[in-house]
């Protein structure tokens, strides 16, 4: 059994050309769990189950961020609970594989912009907030194969399927917040001069306006993985690892957020065209006469999330992570393991808006407006215990 939880610190900023400012974006230190647990019969047979966190996501800005009106706080929180079947077919060799059930929990945060209301006033006045929350489940399939090429080679290969959350009855809810302007001159059709804003458009908050909590839906792909890797044991109390991931992020390629209520109207489909990624890992664990483990790792992630959708909502960067680790056995039958990676980006060039519908790959690109920063802290800590 190995069950713990990493504890995630990230920091962010984004830096404006126009007016060089630099507007951080940092998220509260997540806890993340997970669970493992096998069994191995007499024979050639093993079960397990495991609970475990594939793909999650927070990106949380400040009140004054102009980028606030595309997100403001952006959460993902999805688990997968894997329940496995392995056998072995001979000395050397093993295969397994189960379903995966996965249950998501998606919150979306934006500022209303009263431009999108009333044209003629200036972008990035805000008016309101809108508040999108709901979860889903879904279901999906893992297979593998592991084992020993010579007494000193293993590899091993991977297969999780692509996972479809449908988020069929989220909540949305809507908070006026106040401007403080007075039209200095009317508004045909909207107010006359010397109308307080507030007062104009507190009905859309009321009953009978667009702006009341109602229901939502949408659609997140969570994408397939294959993973290939290879481990040599000839050096003594020594192995060394690589791994190649392949990740199908172009499955994720709209966000649509259709309001079910009054605010249909302002439903939309955002453009994300992700691209499939690679990453690519290291690893050494060399174990002391003592039965101490000492690790360390390195890993290179490329960015899936294309040029022209690098936003509030997800500003995504090529990265890597440098991780080292210690395991203590104590008790005859428990361990403990701690790692502490870091998180290094290149920064990237972004947009502080969503791509608009319909637009091309030049016209987005054309709207970038200053450079994302990034970095993350992740402890984790794990207990074995072997029965």
């Amino acid at each position: 059994m190995l069950g713990g939880i990493d504890f995630i610190s990230v920091k962010g900023d984004f830096i404006q050309d126009t007016t060089g400012i630099t507007y951080p974006g940092n998220v509260p230190v997540a806890k993340v769990p997970h669970l493992f647990v096998n069994y191995r019969t007499a024979g050639k047979s093993a079960f397990g189950i495991g609970m475990y966190v594939p793909y999650g996501l927070t990106s949380q800005w400040n009140d004054d961020f102009p980028g606030r009106f595309a997100a403001k706080k952006a959460s993902l929180q999805t688990i997968y609970f894997q329940p496995n079947f392995s056998y072995q077919i001979n000395d050397a060799w093993s295969v397994g594989g189960g379903p995966v059930f996965g249950h998501s929990n998606v919150e979306l945060i934006q500022s209303l912009d009263v431009s999108s209301a009333i044209p003629v006033f200036p972008k990035r006045t805000e008016f309101g907030t809108a508040s999108l929350k709901g979860s889903a489940n879904a279901w999906g399939v893992d297979v593998g194969i592991h084992g020993k090429i010579t007494p000193v080679w293993e590899a091993g290969l991977r297969f999780l399927s692509q996972l479809t959350f449908d988020y069929s009855d989220a909540d949305a809810t809507f908070k006026q917040v106040n401007t403080g302007i007075v039209l200095a001159g009317p508004i045909p059709g909207f107010a006359p001069a010397g109308t307080p804003l507030d007062a104009a458009l507190a009905p859309q908050f009321a009953a009978g306006g667009p702006f009341v909590d109602q229901k939502v839906t949408t659609e997140i792909q969570h994408p397939a993985q294959i993973q290939a890797g290879f481990a040599y044991s000839g050096y003594e109390r020594t192995t060394l690892s690589a791994e190649y991931s392949y990740v199908g992020w172009k499955a994720f390629k709209t966000l649509p957020v259709n309001f079910q209520g009054p605010a249909a109207a302002n439903s939309r489909v955002l453009q994300e065209d992700y691209n499939n990624t690679s990453s690519i890992r290291l690893g050494a664990e060399h174990r002391t006469m003592t039965g101490m483990a000492l690790r360390a790792g390195f890993t290179a992630a490329a960015a899936a999330a294309p040029d022209q959708t690098v936003t509030p909502l997800l500003p995504e960067q090529d990265r890597a992570l440098a991780t080292l680790g210690v395991g203590l056995p104590f008790g005859g039958r428990y361990a403990l393991d701690a790692t502490y990676a870091h998180v290094f980006t290149g920064g990237r060039r972004g947009r502080l808006d969503e791509r608009a519908t319909g637009s091309t790959t030049a016209q987005a690109l054309a709207l970038t407006e200053g450079s994302y920063a990034l970095s993350a802290n992740i402890l984790a800590i794990s207990l074995k215990a072997a029965y």
